[in-house]
């Protein structure tokens, strides 16, 4: 039998990227490029798209190459339809449609936070986890029940991500690879733990006080010398995470699962890996995490996504292959779920 190939477009926010991957979770080729702003400065929709639109061609080639594949290899053509930031949104779902009529193969659209958590799924090896969603536009806690990846509690406010990224600009730090990247680097070096607000509201967690008092108290101690940037990054990491370690837990306690999977870019961290890693090992259960490759944005990941939804009958016409910058974890129906699995337990 000729096995199922997905192409996958992933530009949501300031990274571009193209995978190839085939049903069984074998990634061919992922390359991607990232717009990275000077320090002190976030990313624009506009600019965004204008780098987005500059390699997402380039990269096309490259991961057909890299796959050694040919279009006639291609099954379906899958990507980001949201949620996420509309200009760069917008140039994955143009160049899918465009390239749907060139090569007359199939569009798939995929959500984001669901892609992440099956690009998460399949990389590690979780079979029912509860999901701690962290990047830079999402902060949830999920669990799959009857059909859907149900969400358990969020951000009220901004995201963690988002949270991170602004404090890094205020210190002026490098964007590259990521501001979140050089906060974790830089708050192995702090040594004083600041009291910051700590504020979980039942299942849910809110950010955007914690960043304004912080960025009032880095303004002041800096001055007066009282601390160093990196105890601020290192108490704002812990607060943070030990907020969504609470929530995560009481998500488990509520679904009776006993693992944990931590997908998006924050999930990279180190430091909140190691604090769920305890938390989930005191529980009885184990903690799944990926590096950058998998956890940051990614083309394969759409590509599995959308891949897993055309092998079960789904695909998106043409006319409704547009964007949208609001789409929530709990609209997906996961079709997939529990005939796929049923069919990878008994092979």
């Amino acid at each position: 039998m000729k096995r199922m190939i997905a192409l996958g477009f992933e530009g949501s926010a300031n990274k571009i990227g193209v995978g190839v991957v085939t049903l069984d979770g074998t990634i061919l080729s992922n390359p991607r490029h990232t717009y990275i702003t000077p320090p002190g400065q976030g990313f624009l929709p506009r600019e965004t798209a204008h780098h987005h639109l500059e390699h997402v061609l380039p990269l096309v080639k490259e991961a057909l190459e890299t796959a050694q594949i040919s279009l006639k290899d291609v099954d379906c053509l899958c990507y980001t339809k949201g949620p996420g930031m509309g200009a760069p949104l917008q140039v994955s779902a143009v160049v899918v449609r465009v390239l749907s009529q060139l090569w007359k193969i199939p569009i798939v659209g995929v959500n984001h936070c669901v892609a992440h958590i099956e690009m998460g799924r399949v990389v590690t090896g979780a079979e029912d986890p509860v999901v701690l969603y962290v990047s830079g536009g999402n902060t949830q806690v999920i669990a799959y029940s009857e059909g859907k990846y149900r969400i358990f509690g969020e951000t009220i406010d901004i995201a963690i991500g988002n949270c991170l990224d602004r404090f890094a600009r205020v210190l002026m730090l490098s964007n590259d690879p990521s501001p979140g990247y050089n906060i974790e680097q830089l708050a192995k070096k702090g040594e004083k733990f600041i009291d910051l607000p700590y504020v979980v509201k039942g299942m849910d967690v809110s950010f955007s006080g914690i960043l304004s008092y912080i960025e009032a108290e880095a303004e002041q101690k800096l001055k007066n010398n009282e601390c160093t940037p990196a105890d601020l990054c290192y108490s704002l990491q812990e607060t943070l995470f030990a907020m969504l370690v609470e929530i995560t837990e009481r998500a488990m306690a509520h679904c009776d699962k006993k693992d944990v999977l931590i997908v998006g870019g924050v999930g990279c961290n180190e430091r909140l890996q190691g604090m769920m890693r305890v938390m989930c090992g005191e529980r009885g259960g184990k903690l799944f995490a990926t590096d950058d490759r998998y956890c940051i944005d990614n083309g394969a990941m759409i590509a599995y996504t959308g891949l897993l939804a055309y092998a079960h009958g789904s695909t998106t016409p043409l006319e409704k292959s547009t964007f949208t910058q609001r789409f929530r974890t709990d609209e997906v129906w996961a079709v997939w779920r529990d005939e796929h699995e049923s069919e990878i337990k008994s092979t």
